[in-house]
């Protein structure tokens, strides 16, 4: 009989260790970075005004964060999805809205921000630029995101400069 209690145990054991490894594959430190980011929020540019409301929830096994974001400004839609590539090291970003426009980015998280940066395009002047997002955890749980385009490493405008305040 104690054969078979210790043959169920360690039964028991070896399917709750697998289990935990098979449901863990993103749960790493580098897997939490953007987790400040999780949560319903409601949306304020500089100027106090409503800019509109974002959703940010983990999906396919906590692998990846979903964005739906809702503007202010009546029908303006757009999602994006988030993920940390264990490959390259880097979290990317793949951001699609109604309007048909692509934004893809890919960076890391530097102390309470995540920054990350698209690859150089270039605009009609024919100069290369860059757009750099970066979203700061305040001490308040509230949330910056900070939408810089960059020429030659220098911010030469701000696409979007808003607060995020969780939905209670």
């Amino acid at each position: 009989m104690k054969k078979y209690t210790l043959f169920f145990f360690l039964l028991f054991l070896g399917c709750l260790t697998y289990g935990q490894t098979q449901n863990c594959a993103c749960c790493t430190e580098n897997h939490k970075a953007f987790d400040f980011w999780i949560g319903e929020w409601e949306v304020t540019n500089t100027d106090g005004s409503a800019a509109g409301k974002n959703t940010i929830e983990k999906i396919q096994s906590d692998c990846m964060l979903s964005e739906n974001w809702i503007s202010a400004s009546a029908g303006f839609t757009g999602t994006s999805i988030n993920f940390y590539n264990q490959r390259t090291g880097q979290w990317e970003q793949l951001w699609v809205d109604n309007a048909g426009n692509q934004l893809k980015l890919k960076g890391k998280k530097v102390g309470n921000q995540m920054i990350l940066s698209s690859d150089e395009f270039k605009r009609n002047d024919g100069l290369l630029y860059v757009n750099r997002i970066t979203w700061t955890a305040n001490d308040d749980g509230s949330v910056r995101q900070l939408w810089e385009v960059l020429q030659k490493d220098s911010v030469v405008s701000v696409a979007f400069d808003g607060l995020y305040k969780k939905v209670n």
